[in-house]
This record gives C-alpha cells, structure tokens and sequence, in this order.
C-alpha cells in the first residue's frame, strides 16, 4: 500500500447528491493518514471526470473493470444501487482488491452466499456496511450494559420509519417502490437497525413475523408519476434473542410526525432509550436516555468523547466515518471487528426468515453462532 496508505477507488460518484459523495469520500478524506482516494468510476466518462476533479482524485474511469484491475487501488468501495452489487463485488474479488460494499451485500441471500464464498476463496478482506453498530451511541449503550447499568436484559422494543416507502418518493429513490430490486423498508432501515441491535443484544434464535402494503402506491414528486409500491410498507416481528431477550420490532414506511425511530431496552435495574429523527440508524445521530437503580426516570445521557474516534462526530458520514477507521485497523492488526460479507450473509438470513414466516404464518427459527 503506498506510502502506508490504503488506496481506495469508488465505484458510484455524482457530487454534492449521491451516498458516496455525502458519506464515502467525507469519511475517508478525514482520516486522510489512513487512505487514500485513488480511483473513482460511473458509468461515463464526463461524470467520472467531474466527479475526479470535483474531489481531486487522480484517476476517473467511465467503466468499473478499469477501476477494479488498476493496480493503484487496493480497495473498491461499491457504493451504488441494490441490483448492481453482485456484478461489481464479484469483479472486484476476481481481481483480487478488498472490498467494501453497501448493505444491502446482494438482492437477495443466494448473491449474498456467492459473494462471500469467492471473497473467502480469494483470502480478501470485505466490509459490508452496516455502519449502525459503530454509532457512538449504541457502542455507548453497550458498554453500559456490560458495566450493569440496566441489570439483566428482560426485553427491548424497535420502532422505526423508512421515511422511503410511504406517500411520496424522489426520482434516485423510485427504484425502491419495487421490491425486486432488494431496496425495501425490511432490507434497508430495519436491517440496517437490526444488526446494531443484535451486536448490542446478541443474535436472533427464533422469531415470528408479518409483513403488510398498507400503501399499494407511491407518487414521484420528480415527474408526477404514480408508482406501485410493491414494497411492503408495515414490517413487523416478535423475536426470541439467544440470551432469552424478548425484541418487538415494528417498522412503517414513509415520514411520521410522531416516532422517528426509538429502542428501549428494560432491564431488571435501569432502562436505555436510543432515538433519532428518522429509523436508519446507520445515517442519524442517535441520542440516548437512560435511569438506573432509584432513579425515577429517563435523562439524557452524555456520550463520552471516546466513543467519537474519528474528526467527524455527526452527519451521515460520522458512522461511515468510524467503519472506515476500524476497518483499517483490522488490515493492519489482523483483527475482525468490521462486519464481513459472512455476517452480512447472516442478516440475508434473518430476512428471508422474515419473509418465510409472513408468508406461511409460522415461527423459524434461525441458526445459531
């Protein structure tokens, strides 16, 4: 890696709006001793350019097989839409880069399963970003748990909104109207959310679900178009952890005056809330409460600077931020802290169990470790 650094190229960048400009490359420029942005492709020419000069990085590619073989890039970094992740992971694994990619890891648990197979056989490292369980909040959370603020764990409560999925919609965002294209309110905030829950929690052993289109469409306040919203809009499950915890989750799609996302947790000595404006975790800053002992209700808890390990401390880049950190630290030392494609195979698992007991009314249980 040069200079020490780990060379990065970006596959999906158009400035100022898509996920990678507001995240990706925020994140990435403020640990600037870390990495390095060498490389960026879209899938023309001037957009690449622009994109490069835009960001000053120095090489722009109008096709992302010329990014993935450059041998000035170590990482790629796959940051577009749902449907075109295998094409893209599975190019870069060929070639032999590391690999970040965007949760959802594939359409599906099969592209989820293929992935992670080549990238085991390859002896790659791969982070799938699920960047929720770095938020400082919930690392907070955790330890607090562990130190016994709230006892034992009796049960926790999840409610969220998808903030996409309801009565309107933009046109980059159209294609999650669809469900095909594996861009929905259970793929994306609930996953999303679900997967800093359990790493706060533990795992999910049994759960029973339902799934529902209170919405059948969506207007696009782009062009004016009425969309069919075949992307359920209500999710809902009651799930069994492996330690005994009791998790209720509800998920709607669309904005809500009322609960942005909110996750309590009861415990035989003190409760935790965890709140936010919108149910994505993964981009929000996420607030905390909590009482214990005699204490007689909920108050706002201060997060301790520690839990803030990189420059950027909100915004959606601040938990992209402290995946990216970490993540160097795991090529470097050798660890495995980051989530890989093999536990983004697990939460691909945990939704077609979702979606099997909606369909057939019956409680799955999930496989354990």
């Amino acid at each position: 890696m040069a200079a020490g650094k780990i060379r990065v190229g970006i596959i999906g960048v158009q400035p100022d709006r898509s996920w990678a400009a507001v995240a990706h490359i925020p994140a990435l420029q403020a640990l600037a001793d870390d990495y390095e942005i060498t490389a960026v492709s879209t899938t023309r020419q001037s957009s690449a350019d622009e994109a490069a000069a835009r960001y000053g990085i120095p090489k722009a590619f109008d096709h992302y097989q010329a990014l993935v073989t450059s041998p000035d890039v170590d990482l790629v970094a796959v940051t577009v839409k749902v449907p075109a992740h295998f094409e893209l992971v599975m190019a870069a694994l060929e070639a032999g880069k590391h690999v970040y990619c965007e949760w959802p890891l594939g359409n599906g648990l099969a592209e989820a399963e293929s992935m992670a197979a080549l990238a085991r056989q390859k002896g790659v490292r791969c982070v799938v970003g699920m960047q929720a369980r770095f938020a400082p909040a919930f690392a907070y959370a955790k330890d607090l748990i562990a130190q016994g603020y709230v006892g034992e764990v009796l049960s926790a409560d999840l409610i969220g909104t998808g903030m996409n999925w309801g009565e309107y919609v933009d046109q980059p965002n159209a294609y999650t109207a669809d469900k095909t294209n594996g861009a929905t309110v259970l793929t994306i905030p609930l996953s999303h959310t679900v997967d800093a829950v359990c790493h706060l929690l533990g795992e999910i052993s049994e759960l029973t679900a339902l799934l529902a289109n209170r919405r059948e469409t969506t207007l696009n306040v782009t062009n004016g178009e009425t969309l069919p919203l075949t992307s359920e809009d209500q999710v809902a499950f009651i799930a069994t952890l492996a330690n005994g915890t009791i998790l209720s989750t509800h998920y709607r799609g669309g904005m809500s005056k009322g609960t942005g996302l909110s996750f309590e947790i009861n415990g035989t000595k003190g409760d935790l809330r965890l709140t936010a404006i919108g149910g994505h975790a993964q981009i929000f800053d996420v607030l905390i409460l909590g009482a214990t002992g005699g204490e007689p209700a909920l108050v706002p808890l201060d997060i301790p600077p520690k839990y803030f390990s990189t420059p950027i401390t909100s915004g959606p880049a601040a938990n992209v931020a402290e995946l990216y950190a970490q993540f160097a630290r795991d090529l470097r030392e050798g660890t495995k802290i980051c989530p890989d494609f093999d536990d983004a195979v697990r939460r691909h698992q945990m939704i077609e169990a979702i979606e099997r007991s909606a369909a057939t009314g019956t409680r799955q249980t999930l496989a354990a470790g």
